[in-house]
């Protein structure tokens, strides 16, 4: 009696992107310069990182020296049309970064989506069919709370807010946080909130350490609060406020090409690491499990 041929087991899937969305409804906190070398230094740790710039004003597209043209779709294209695939408008930046670019006709996006049907997950649907192909994603969220910023939260895992330690940063925190909570309990049942990243920081200050310790009191009372903050903290190490960071975007480049020894690569280094290890739990993916090693040296 022949044997039947062994099933053939099928090709194993990878696992969904970490998507991570940098918001402060406050401008000027450091937030896209944040995303962009977060997202260059995951991507020298091995990851494959994805970033989408979801700021009208497009900051995030000059990091990495590109200039949106006319004819060019970008991510307005990818709200707009049921019928443009996410991958005809991922373009690669670096080795393991690639982008979605921006431009100024976003912001009349939020009045178009919001007479749209399921107007919130509308970012979540377009990013599905390349939510497998990277390991991070990052959403440099504009500094609002509308539609682009709840179709950003209702997409994420985590929330990472750039911010300045001062006393204002930490009141508008707390309207911050109410925002992710409606959309935690109506929306995305797993948003969390990652922490504060402090962006521009100045040790010696004396109000700056004074906000910093009052931010650490603040997260530590919600721990075990079942609030999707109660998890999150300030994010050491702070950004120290440094030149090259403000200089690099004018070259098209990241901290990481521009002056990769100087204090503000350091920082986004250690962050990226601080924010991988926190991921729980650790992903089982082929691609991660072969650069953990590189992402810690």
């Amino acid at each position: 009696m022949k044997r039947a041929p062994a099933k053939s087991s099928p090709p194993p899937t990878a696992p969904p992107a970490r998507v991570i969305a940098l918001l402060n409804q406050k401008g000027g906190v450091g937030k896209t310069t944040s995303t962009a070398n977060l997202g260059a230094a995951f991507a020298l740790g091995g990851l494959r990182t994805l970033v989408v710039d979801l700021d009208p004003q497009s900051n995030l597209s000059l990091h990495f020296g590109h200039e949106p043209t006319p004819d060019q779709p970008t991510v307005r294209d990818l709200f707009m049309s049921d019928e443009l695939a996410a991958r005809e408008l991922v373009r690669q930046a670096r080795p393991n970064l690639w982008f979605i670019p921006s431009d100024t006709e976003l912001a009349l996006v939020e009045g178009e989506l919001a007479l749209q049907p399921n107007m919130q997950h509308i970012l979540a649907q377009r990013l599905a069919g390349v939510i497998t192909d990277f390991d991070v994603i990052l959403l440099d969220c504009p500094p609002s709370l509308g539609v682009l910023t709840v179709n950003a939260l209702t997409f994420a895992d985590d929330v990472v807010v750039p911010t300045q330690a001062q006393y204002l940063a930490l009141r508008g925190l707390e309207k911050l946080l109410e925002t992710v909570l409606l959309v935690n309990r109506a929306l995305n049942p797993k948003l969390c909130v990652a922490g504060v990243l402090l962006c521009m920081h100045e040790s010696q200050s004396s109000h700056g350490k004074a906000v910093v310790e009052e931010m650490d009191q603040y997260f530590a009372k919600y721990r075990g609060s079942g609030l999707p903050w109660q998890d999150a903290s300030v994010l050491r190490p702070p950004v120290r406020r440094n030149i090259k960071l403000a200089e690099a975007p004018s070259f098209g480049q990241t901290i990481f090409d521009y002056a990769p020894l100087c204090a503000g690569a350091a920082d986004y280094r250690a962050l990226a690491n601080e924010l991988r290890a926190r991921w729980t739990p650790l992903r089982e993916n082929p691609r991660e499990a072969a650069t953990t090693g590189a992402a810690a040296q």
